[in-house]
């Protein structure tokens, strides 16, 4: 694959990046409003947490099988159907509000088949840059990634509140259609490099064994299961978090929708320095440890927002600004670590398997945040998380191999699963 990549694929993904943008733009305004109106009009933990736990469980269940297309068919094709597919979700919410039915149960049965469609993209869009950039700049791509979707999830709460000042709700669903057409144009203008393994028409694998031979591939480097686990628990433990934050803002200090845009965009904003800091940055020496005790500053900071005192919303505003810079460089430095290690032919299915396992906790911990915050208080349920996430990564650092997960970046031939291997997943299969 590497002989494959050139100055123009280079060039023609820095085109789908900026392009995604945008969809990142609707995609980000449409999830706000929807929340925000949830809170509104139930004033409910438990519709929130019904509400994450219906967007995160089509995650886990379809991202296994989009891993395995995005290694066999056009990736271009399934981003482009995916983001056509999604804008027409969207004007049916707008025509849902139009005429006034908006029972909260068709509301999350459409965000949820958005979600679904999101699940299908997810892995396609993170496996597409080994395929288009140099090996050599991936840590900084993934830097500039975060950069934009930074500035872009800044500006998406703050324009979010203020569309909801100046308009109906109904009339902002159309905001995500007009972003679609931005991000296809782009889109449809360059060439986005098929696997050249999966274009071989000898090779008729099944969805069961190329998924098993990810999980092989994984196996087969030490550390990187752990690590996978390691992103798993992170989701369950900040999931209260982002299912809790509207609640937290609007009813617990009685904060207004621009309140809640300040306190994302602080985050935002942290989220941007942090992605500056990636793109700038060259190399990254010991990737393991900046996502271990990064993790370990990153709750200490959110701290400041859990104790802030009743309408502090500056000390907030600290708080999720400080530990947002550290979030894109952990993040960035992680799928670095996926994509150096894992053979460029299955990083489709391996990070659809990293996506499923670190996510397959998400809708659990989504389910039960709501009745968690009813039995526990909100305040008390955020402090026993932030507490196990500063915790956590201290004792995985101490009793799994998760250390050694960056000495595995050796030769192609050392990871890929042996011919013993492959034959039993063979005879295995039905």
């Amino acid at each position: 694959m590497e002989e494959l990549i050139t100055k123009k694929t280079f060039r023609h993904y820095l085109y789908f990046m900026f392009g995604q943008q945008f969809s990142i733009l609707g995609s980000g305004i449409i999830g706000f409003v929807i929340t925000w109106w949830i809170t509104i009009e139930t004033q409910s933990v438990i519709y929130l947490s019904i509400a994450m736990f219906l967007i995160f469980l089509p995650q886990v269940i379809i991202a296994p099988i989009a891993g395995v297309l995005s290694d066999r068919i056009s990736r271009k094709t399934i981003i482009l159907v995916v983001d056509l597919l999604q804008a027409v979700l969207t004007f049916a919410l707008f025509l849902l509000f139009l005429t006034g039915f908006t029972h909260i149960w068709m509301i999350l049965i459409i965000h949820t088949m958005r979600s679904v469609l999101f699940a299908f993209q997810v892995p396609v869009v993170y496996a597409i840059p080994p395929s288009m950039v140099p090996k050599e700049k991936l840590s900084r791509i993934n830097g500039a990634n975060f950069l934009c979707s930074g500035l872009i999830n800044m500006i998406g709460p703050t324009l979010s509140a203020l569309l909801l000042t100046l308009f109906p709700i109904t009339y902002i669903f159309l905001i995500d259609v007009i972003t679609f057409i931005l991000a296809a144009i782009p889109l449809l203008l360059i060439t986005i490099p098929r696997n050249a393994k999966s274009s071989k028409k000898s090779e008729k694998k099944s969805f069961t064994r190329e998924f098993k031979e990810g999980l092989l591939v994984i196996k087969a480097i030490p550390g990187l299961l752990s690590m996978i686990f390691f992103a798993m628990i992170f989701n369950f433990i900040f999931r209260p978090f982002g299912i809790l934050w509207p609640y937290f803002i609007y009813v617990m200090h009685d904060g207004t929708v621009f309140y809640l845009a300040f306190l994302f965009g602080s985050m935002q904003i942290g989220n941007i320095i942090g992605s500056l800091i990636t793109t700038i940055k060259k190399k990254w020496k010991n990737k393991i440890k900046i996502n271990i005790f990064g993790t370990v500053v990153f709750f200490l900071f959110y701290y400041l927002i859990i104790l802030a005192p009743y309408q502090n919303f500056s000390l907030m505003m600290i708080g999720g600004f400080l530990g947002a810079i550290l979030f894109p460089i952990m993040i960035s430095t992680y799928l670095t670590i996926l994509q150096t290690v894992v053979p460029s032919d299955k990083i489709g299915r391996v990070m659809a398997i990293d996506h499923t396992i670190s996510m397959a906790i998400a809708p659990i911990g989504a389910i039960i945040t709501g009745p968690l915050a009813i039995v526990f208080g909100v305040t008390n349920l955020l402090l026993i998380c932030a507490t196990i996430g500063i915790i956590f990564p201290l004792l995985l650092w101490i009793f799994t191999k998760v250390r050694y997960v960056e000495h595995s970046i050796k030769s192609e031939l050392e990871i890929l699963p042996t011919k013993q291997e492959i034959l039993e997943v063979k005879t295995q299969e039905p």
